[in-house]
């Protein structure tokens, strides 16, 4: 529709995280250097937290997209509340190990014995877990005893645990403490600033083919930032709507007025800030 009518070659706000989009704020710098350095130690776990649309899982897959596939096997969870059993269970199906009919102990066997071979092929097994807030304790406590799997003197797993601020709050309990000496990184991504939620929509445009149509002024991207908190996901949801709002009205440029006007359609429908 409006990817069209402004000559994109693609949806520059889609709210499903695409690594070719990726934008290294401050923030987002700091993180994957994070994240660079935990991976290096090929061990324990690294921790990355942020608020809901922050730009976590894009951040991830950005790092993810850019391993060196030959060196790395990597399966990927997205958590509800399971159970220890299920957890177990869950990390298995992700790396495709087959767990028919097997009691614990004999897939604890077979999920060891899958990561000895990997490890003597040169490869880093790496495990990452999303919504890690919503891990019940025992759960986590399944995987790090996975992380405790050891081949000589070198880790078999290495954990990378996304959550939102509250699972922060979880790890500071004494509960924890076991798994908090097992973290070898960790970082927070904060929302963006008024320059950089600027410089974000303009690279994600910019990313699409943009070729300045719509224009957006100063007040617009003054208005973008008060609206959605520099928060990337908000931010997503209102530039969508803002062009969606120039292709029905052939607008070409962007204004603080219009963007106060779509964000106050947006909370009508969705609450504040679009989300």
């Amino acid at each position: 529709m409006y990817t069209d009518y402004f000559k994109l070659s693609a949806a520059p706000f889609q709210l499903s995280p695409d690594p070719r989009f990726y934008f290294a704020s401050s923030g987002h710098k700091k993180a994957m250097a994070y994240l660079t350095y935990g991976l290096s130690q090929g061990e324990g776990f690294i921790v990355v937290t942020g608020e809901v649309g922050s730009g976590k899982t894009t951040l991830i897959k950005r790092m993810l997209s850019d391993l060196d596939q030959e060196r790395y096997v990597v399966a990927s969870v997205v958590t509800s509340r399971l159970g220890p059993a299920a957890a177990l269970r869950a990390a298995a199906a992700a790396f495709g190990i087959d767990q028919a009919r097997l009691d614990k102990a004999s897939l604890l066997r077979r999920i060891e014995t899958f990561l000895v071979e990997h490890k003597r092929a040169g490869r880093k097994a790496l495990l990452v877990v999303d919504e890690a807030q919503n891990i019940p304790f025992p759960a986590l406590e399944e995987l790090r005893m996975l992380s405790n799997f050891q081949a000589g003197d070198e880790a078999l797993l290495q954990c990378l645990l996304l959550g939102q601020p509250q699972f922060r709050d979880m790890l500071s309990e004494e509960r924890f403490e076991q798994l908090r000496q097992r973290v070898v990184a960790s970082c927070h991504l904060m929302p963006l600033n008024q320059d950089e939620t600027r410089a974000y929509i303009a690279h994600r445009l910019k990313v699409a083919g943009w070729a300045g149509d719509p224009d957006f002024s100063a007040d617009a991207y003054a208005a973008i930032q008060d609206s959605t908190g520099g928060v990337p996901r908000r931010v997503n949801t209102l530039c969508s709507r803002l062009l969606l709002y120039g292709y029905l009205e052939e607008a070409h440029r962007i204004d603080g007025r219009i963007v106060e006007e779509v964000a106050r359609e947006l909370a009508r429908e969705l609450g504040p800030a679009g989300g």
